[in-house]
Formats: C-alpha cells, sequence, structure tokens
C-alpha cells in the first residue's frame, strides 16, 4: 500500500470525560462522504498524550470498525517507548488497521543511532506499512534525511514520512535521498501546495477535520499538476489553515470550530484548555468567511 493523498488527522471528541463514540463516528462519516484516503486516529490532534492505554486503543478499534474499509485508518501506535509502541502496534494489526503512524520519540531525545534502532525494532514487529513522523517542534528533535534513507534500506515496510518540520528544503534532501517508491506526506497544511511542488504525494490534515471537500480539493488539484488551480486554493484557504494553527495549540482550535458547528462538545483534556472567549470570537469569523459555520 502506497500513502498518498489526503489523511485527516481525526480529532478525539469528548462528552462527560469520555471518549463520545457517537460523535466519532459522525465524523468518520463526514470524512468519508468527502472522500479522503484515510483517516489517522490518535495522533497529536487526537489527543493522545491524555488517553489511557484503553482509551487509545479503544479509539482504534471504533475507527477500523465504523470504517469499515470504507477508507484507509492509520493507527498512531508511536511511542517514546520502543516496548510500547511494538505492543499498540501489534495490537491495532490485530484491529484490522491499514497502518501504523510512528512519531519520532520525544521528551528522551535519542542519537540518531537510537532512532534507526527505534524504528527498525517496530517495523520488524508487524507487517503494517510504517509511516514515520518526524515533528521536531513536538518531539525536540528530527528523523535526520540519512536516518530516514537507511531506514528505507533496510526496513521493507517502512514506506513512508510525514514531514512536519516546516522545510521545504528538507523535503528536497528527502526526495533525494529516498527510494522513488517512498512517500513523503506533508504534516503542515499551509505547506501542502510547495511540499508537493517538491515531491510529496499528500498530506496528513488537521483542517480537513472541519473542511475535508475543501482539502482534497486542494491536495487533488496539486497532484495532478494543476499548478494554477493549486496555487489559487492555497491562496483562498491560507487563511484558514493559518488559523486553526495559530490561534492556540493544536487541537485546541480544531476542537472549538467542530464544537462551534455542534459535531461535538466543548471537551478537552488537561493540561490542554478550551479556547480563550476572544479567539473563539474571531474563530467563528473565519468559519463563517468560508461558508462552515452559520
Amino acid at each position: 500500500m502506497r500513502y498518498e493523498g489526503l489523511y485527516t488527522a481525526i480529532i478525539t471528541p469528548f462528552r462527560g470525560g469520555e471518549v463520545d463514540e457517537s460523535a466519532f463516528c459522525r465524523l468518520i462519516d463526514a470524512q468519508i462522504a468527502a472522500g479522503v484516503t484515510g483517516i489517522v486516529p490518535v495522533g497529536t490532534t487526537g489527543e493522545s498524550p491524555t488517553l489511557t492505554h484503553r482509551e487509545h486503543m479503544d479509539v482504534i478499534r471504533i475507527a477500523i470498525e465504523h470504517a469499515a474499509g470504507r477508507c484507509q485508518v492509520i493507527a498512531g501506535t508511536g511511542s517514546n517507548s520502543t516496548a510500547e509502541a511494538i505492543a499498540m502496534t501489534k495490537e491495532a494489526e490485530q484491529m484490522g488497521a491499514d497502518g501504523t503512524l510512528q512519531v519520532c520519540p520525544y521528551y528522551n531525545k535519542p542519537s540518531q543511532e537510537g532512532l534507526y534502532r527505534h524504528f527498525k525494532a517496530v517495523a520488524e514487529s508487524t507487517s503494517l506499512p510504517v509511516l514515520l513522523y518526524s515533528i521536531p517542534g513536538r518531539s525536540g528533535i528530527e528523523i535526520a534525511v540519512a536516518t530516514a534513507a537507511r531506514l528505507a534500506k533496510d526496513c521493507p515496510t517502512i514506506r513512508s514520512i510525514k514531514e512536519a518540520g516546516g522545510s521545504v528544503e528538507r523535503v528536497n534532501q528527502l526526495v533525494q535521498a529516498l527510494p522513488e517508491d517512498f512517500s513523503v506526506l506533508s504534516g503542515d497544511d499551509g505547506l501542502t501546495v510547495p511540499f508537493i511542488s517538491c515531491g510529496a504525494v499528500g498530506l496528513v490534515s488537521v483542517t480537513s477535520n472541519v473542511a475535508p471537500v475543501q482539502m482534497k480539493e486542494l491536495v487533488d488539484a496539486a497532484l495532478s499538476g494543476d499548478g494554477k488551480k493549486a496555487q489559487a486554493l492555497q491562496k483562498k484557504y491560507y487563511p484558514l489553515m493559518k488559523g486553526l494553527m495559530s490561534l492556540d495549540v493544536n487541537p485546541v482550535p480544531i476542537k472549538a470550530a467542530l464544537a462551534l458547528r455542534g459535531d461535538i462538545t466543548w471537551e478537552l483534556r488537561l493540561p490542554l484548555a478550551e479556547l480563550a472567549e476572544e479567539k473563539r470570537e474571531q474563530l467563528a469569523k473565519l468559519l463563517r468567511h468560508f461558508d462552515l459555520l452559520a
């Protein structure tokens, strides 16, 4: 399986302190109806750091069962503990996940050799295609280009990388260093078009939680080589993409957007706090501008 197209880093809705399964299933249906390639449950946007282990795996199970083959489900089963990442990945594979998202280990800041051994151990524990996830702003370190290339060479199941370092130059370097069949996906909505123009083949999106049709149109235009249309859509939707990432830390604004529409309740888990009232008003104005809020 090749990772290509639009994937939604789907949020985890809560109600009364518990995972809201009904709301989650409705969100999945909306993504499928919009034609996304897949969903990625329990990544950063899915508030994985505050879920219990059982909740984490339950969210993946619900996503797999409800999607029922209608779109790919790439399970967020990464960890800064190699043993934990392996255990969760094996469980997700047994559930029927289509792939696994493996975040760069955070907080303990391993060396590049440590990163190589970590991802190699995970890859060898599963037959699922592995999507590496380099996000230095969250992890404190990045997966070096040379390390990604080494993993691609030595691990047949490591087939893609989600690049969220904000650097077009790094995408150029990855495309040069990695095999032709190894896919690079943008992890930054606002950099989708420039990343694809340099060789990326898709996007793992936060914005598509609330605007899947619009983000699919953008990704499809960029991938089809229609540069003029892609640039026009990039210009049109950039204020939306920027606003959803700058009003507060992700996933606070995107969950606020969905709550404003009535799709979910206004619930996050500490230490995340709700969007300030003034910023809610800014967000509502932004959503109305794009006809995403009545």
